[in-house]
């Protein structure tokens, strides 16, 4: 005897875990155990999903396969896993003499230097990019400041530093909707040669956005529950909001009759006003949505040099492979680095080498660096997908510095790698002398399918990246 059939909504599940949104079925047939789905008609943030787990008994064997099942029975590919964006910022650059690449031979016919042989099994995926600069640079111990952004210092009258937008906040404006965290920022214990800011990102106003220093605290942000209850929590974001409108009310009060310097000031006042309440409304959003379960133990604290470089890598991959977040960015250390591989010289100073016990240690630094990004990429490509590709496929990998060796501006150092932008990797580009670097950076927003017309001192793409 036939039953009636009973139908069920069922939502968009994404999973934490394995960072990619999985389309479970927008209605469901249910006929006694049997099942089967059918077209996804609606698409529901991650928090209706959570709230309604209940529903979805078959759920984590759905996932777990990698694909939808419709009434036919065949299965389909799943979504695209997101993509993704990290950027490692060294400071200080490079032994000029034995890290670029010899500029006689480009393309895929290439030899990596003698700076960056540890890159060697990973050679036919990374491209090395030289000739760009930032136009505007003019400081010779900032390696960080301007790097993401190619601004121009002095572009607002009357101050001697302004900044713009960073790449990585144009990836998470566009991209970091849909996850926990729209971007992390991460720096070193210690901080030289890197220049003035909180980390290596600028907000839409050009303004610093603040970074994480310690492991251990990047390692509860991502991952450890909130010990207050949700009550309590909502509270707070409800009390915050009520002192923004007042501040909002009180600040419109003064608005009219004010010079513009002052008028400006105050589009300003409420620009970072406007910036507050849309981080309350994601913290609202998430509340009710638990923290992924932590793919590492928690990090031993007090590390330093080599061995926190390693532990702040463990930590991106595991906020990339929980899709904690997808904007990455770390300034990596430069004294206590050295110092781990027992050199007595500052980074300061390294930096400054010739011939000698100095330039043998820039030396040493530089292949520590390749060593770390070789590192890297191992552990990207050995974190899998649900649709059986790696992390790798999907991300983006930026390592380099605007300043490329001693106090030279120019020919900044870059490495590209990963499949998050479609470039063009397995080369060794020689651009014209003091192509803006933001080309670079352009190009891989747009391979990233975030249609920007410009960033920075941008003139333009780099067609020779394009895959």
């Amino acid at each position: 005897m036939n039953k009636k059939l009973k139908r069920v909504s069922a939502p968009v599940a994404k999973n934490p875990q394995i960072g990619r949104s999985t389309a479970v079925g927008a209605e469901t047939l249910f006929h006694n155990t049997n099942f089967n789905f059918i077209t996804m008609k609606t698409q529901l943030k991650r928090r209706h999903f959570l709230r309604g787990t209940g529903a979805l008994i078959a759920l984590p064997a759905l996932e777990s396969f990698g694909f939808r099942r419709f009434a036919s029975g065949a299965p389909t590919a799943a979504a695209s896993p997101a993509k993704r964006a990290v950027f490692f910022g060294m400071g200080f650059g490079v032994t000029k003499e034995t890290w670029f690449p010899d500029t006689t031979k480009t393309g895929s016919d290439y030899e990596l230097s003698e700076g960056l042989s540890p890159l060697a099994r990973h050679q036919s995926d990374l491209t090395v990019v030289q000739g760009c600069a930032n136009q505007y640079a003019n400081e010779a111990h900032w390696g960080s400041t301007f790097w993401l952004t190619g601004a121009n210092r002095y572009s607002v009258p009357g101050q001697n530093m302004a900044n713009s937008i960073s790449v990585d906040q144009v990836v998470a404006q566009q991209l970091g909707q849909d996850t926990r965290f729209a971007s992390l920022q991460l720096n070193p214990s210690e901080l030289q040669g890197h220049g003035p800011g909180l980390s290596l990102a600028w907000d839409q106003r050009g303004k610093p956005v603040a970074g994480q220093d310690d492991p251990v605290q990047v390692f509860h942000k991502l991952f450890s529950p909130e010990d207050l209850p949700l009550e309590q929590r909502q509270a707070a974001i409800t009390e915050n909001r009520s002192v923004l409108d007042a501040v909002l009310s009180e600040a419109k009060r003064v608005q009219r009759g004010l010079s513009k310097t002052d008028t400006d000031k105050l589009d300003e006042y409420f620009q970072g006003i406007r910036d507050i309440e849309t981080r309350l409304n994601k913290d609202e959003d998430w509340l009710d949505v638990p923290k992924s379960k932590p793919p590492l133990e928690e990090p031993d604290p007090g590390l330093k040099g080599k061995a926190e470089i390693e532990i702040m890598q463990d930590l991106i991959i595991a906020a990339l492979q929980t899709d904690s977040t997808r904007a990455l960015t770390y300034r990596m250390p430069g004294n206590t680095l050295l110092q781990s591989l027992d050199v007595t010289h500052s980074a300061h100073n390294v930096s400054h080498y010739s011939p000698g016990e100095r330039m043998e240690a820039s030396k040493k630094r530089d292949k520590t660096h390749s060593e770390l990004l070789a590192r890297f990429i191992d552990k990207l490509k050995d974190t899998k997908e649900a649709d059986g590709s790696s992390l790798f496929d999907h991300t983006t990998v930026a390592f380099g510095s605007n300043i490329s060796s001693i106090h030279y501006l120019t020919n900044c150092p870059t490495v590209l790698t990963g499949g998050g932008a479609n470039l063009k990797l397995g080369q060794h580009l020689v651009l014209p002398e003091d192509t803006p670097l933001c080309n670079v950076w352009l190009t891989m927003l747009h391979g990233m399918g975030i249609d920007v017309e410009r960033h920075g001192d941008s003139s333009g793409i780099v067609k020779a990246l394009q895959a």
